[in-house]
């Protein structure tokens, strides 16, 4: 039974109000109020949400965590509902080239920490054989068509900034899937301006073409790099544009 303070409103039924407090979060998190992978608001932010005290708050995500619903690290607490999650309709997609939800298609994507491809580690600063964050997508028609592949390599400051990403280091094995639709916009909630510098170049020995897109910062620093091969024929093209930061 929770211990009630000053602080929290009068119980009318036989349930814990922590209890209630957790089952009211816990629908929140179901209907993607707070997408999978995220940051929950803090102790204090709760307790005002939810007009309760700080220890009940406690109390309700301690039930969650036992139902493996949330985990909790040095960087806070963070939803771990399966699923996708919940993307603005105005959000850039990640990776470049990935496609909207679509049921005829088959998409794959995981995580896995380890060195990238040297090109990527020029590119974004790294030094020789140092690992990182990881990421590769697979995508085809239902019949096999439509072939997409993206490797991104995630840089220093990426992983040191952007704390939804840097969560995936510890379970970056490469067995789980590991949708990270929302990486652009974990950097904006970050306070990073995103520059973008994608270049589309016809390969010479396949139907297809390379997309090599590179991010920056506002301070110039490179955030991450990726190379997709995508089915198709067509001429080069270069284009640049900046998504602003959040707030």
């Amino acid at each position: 039974m929770a211990r009630t303070t000053p602080h929290d409103p009068p119980r009318t039924d036989g349930d814990p109000l922590y209890w209630r407090v957790a089952l009211q979060l816990l629908g929140e998190l179901r209907d993607g109020t707070v997408p999978p992978g995220e940051r929950l608001p803090s102790e204090r932010q709760l307790a005002g949400h939810y007009g309760v005290s700080r220890e009940t708050v406690r109390q309700a995500l301690e039930v969650l965590r036992r139902d493996g619903l949330v985990a909790t690290d040095r960087r806070g607490s963070h939803a771990t509902l399966p699923g996708l999650p919940v993307e603005a309709p105005s959000s850039l997609a990640f990776p470049v080239g990935a496609r909207p939800a679509d049921p005829g298609a088959v998409d794959r994507a995981r995580v896995t920490w380890e060195t990238p491809p040297p090109e990527h580690a020029e590119a974004l600063g790294l030094a020789p054989h140092r690992p990182t964050l990881v990421h590769r997508y697979e995508s085809a028609d239902a019949d096999g068509r439509g072939r997409r592949t993206a490797v991104t390599s995630f840089s220093a400051v990426a992983l040191s900034e952007v704390e939804e990403l840097a969560r995936y280091r510890d379970r970056a094995d490469g067995a789980a899937s590991a949708q990270l639709r929302r990486a652009y916009d974990w950097m904006r909630q970050a306070g990073l301006t995103l520059h973008h510098r994608d270049s589309i170049t016809p390969l010479a020995d396949a139907p297809s073409v390379l997309v090599t897109r590179r991010v920056h910062d506002q301070y110039a620093r490179p955030l991450e790099i990726t190379d997709l091969v995508v089915d198709a024929q067509q001429g080069a093209l270069v284009y640049e544009f900046t998504l602003p930061a959040a707030g």
